[in-house]
């Protein structure tokens, strides 16, 4: 584990927010810790497996003046995830923003997939949103901000992505039902659906080919970045998207 912290002029310790965020050590996760941690908050920045990436996360939020600490956590497993919350209060006092990007996709038609592969993908999509979910909801602070990640995928239905998309509903509908069972604690709760995005997670094993077509469907004519989905998440994470709850974003330029 690996951790840092700032102080103010008068060498007391910064007191802003802190934001617990999943799978951050790469792709959006990683994207969406940094641009956090520029918007003031400390980062608790999670992994499964990439010890070396979340470091370098960290060691790039704390060039930059922030505060962040690396954990390891299997997000599926209710005691991991218990002590993942628990780093961020004794780190940093409590947790304000929880950015819940693990994930994982296999991709094959519904008559082809592997059962133990469906059930994989469950474990860390669905399982493991609602152990995170589990913990915020218990642990968020009032004013807080929850915010889960879906997929375009599950209006789109592109075929190969049964197991994904059923997944990804599943996360839409806990994350509305959070958001109701929050009521009175100012707490949001949304869930971002990203497009095509040109992460490692989605480009693995698509041809140049089937890239330019996916790319080409938005009227944006390109794929998304990972940037271009940390801005929503921080924007849902701020004071200014406080009025937004309970809905799922669709983040991907456009695509219908």
């Amino acid at each position: 584990m690996s951790t840092s912290s700032t102080t103010d002029s008068n060498g007391d310790a910064d007191t802003g927010r802190v934001a617990v965020v999943t799978g951050g050590s790469r792709g959006i996760g990683r994207e969406t810790a940094t641009r956090l941690a520029r918007d003031g908050c400390a980062v608790v920045v999670n992994y499964a497996n990439g010890r070396e990436a979340a470091a370098s996360v960290v060691d790039e939020i704390v060039a930059a003046g922030g505060r962040a600490v690396s954990v390891r956590a299997d997000v599926a497993d209710e005691t991991a995830a218990a002590a993942l919350f628990d780093t961020a209060e004794s780190e940093f006092g409590g947790v304000d923003v929880v950015v819940h990007a693990a994930g994982r996709m296999l991709l094959a038609p519904i008559a082809e997939l592997d059962l133990a592969d469906l059930d994989a993908v469950h474990r860390t999509n669905i399982r493991g949103t609602f152990v995170i979910a589990q913990q915020a909801a218990r642990r968020v602070r009032d004013g807080g901000a929850v915010i889960t990640f879906s997929s375009s995928v599950v209006g789109l239905a592109f075929p190969g992505y049964g197991a994904y998309g059923a997944a990804k509903g599943a996360v839409e509908a806990l994350t509305l039902i959070l958001a109701r069972e929050l009521r009175g604690r100012r707490i949001t709760a949304n869930s971002v659906a990203p497009g095509p995005t040109a992460t490692g997670l989605f480009l693995e094993g698509k041809d140049e080919e089937t890239i330019a077509r996916l790319a080409a469907q938005p009227p944006l004519e390109r794929l998304g970045t990972p940037t271009d989905i940390a801005e929503v998440v921080s924007f849902l994470a701020s004071p200014g998207g406080h009025w937004v709850n309970g809905q799922v974003v669709r983040a991907n330029g456009g695509i219908i």
